[in-house]
């Protein structure tokens, strides 16, 4: 199962090792699911997860967040983009999250911002789901 994470299930994960965004991470590692991003869609996790009111609330040091993404840059699958479709949402930034799942032809594109998603995602025929729900849906919250 392939997947394209919204910069916001990165920073979810980031910041709570023990929510459903971090568990994602885990199950990548273990190989059973592929996440996919471009390089623009990377270049945005990186920028944003380097934010100071990101590091304190995650009590992390900026080279600790380089470890954590380096360790998601050996889990993605690159992403190349061949065809843009914008605009198809508000948000700019949103649009590298589409491209990356449209282009990878993802299972679905997990977000907690699900209404930014959902019409254009609908057009492409993609599922839009936040990590919780969708890890229940798949089998199950949380492996040890």
């Amino acid at each position: 199962m392939k997947l394209v994470l919204d910069t916001d299930v990165v920073v979810a994960a980031l910041r709570s090792p023990t929510g459903a965004a971090a568990e994602l991470m885990r199950r990548a590692q273990r190989g059973r699911i592929t996440l996919a991003a471009s390089v623009s869609l990377f270049v945005e996790y990186e920028a944003v997860c380097s934010r100071q009111r990101h590091l304190e609330a995650a009590g992390l040091t900026l080279t600790d967040v380089g470890i954590f993404l380096d360790a998601l840059a050996s889990l993605i699958q690159p992403v190349p983009i061949h065809y843009l479709w914008r605009p198809q949402l508000h948000d700019p930034a949103d649009e590298l999250v589409l491209e990356a799942a449209v282009n990878a032809h993802a299972d679905a594109l997990l977000s907690f911002n699900v209404r930014h998603f959902h019409a254009a995602a609908a057009k492409f025929g993609l599922m839009v789901s936040p990590p919780g729900p969708f890890l229940i849906s798949i089998g199950g919250e949380k492996t040890p």
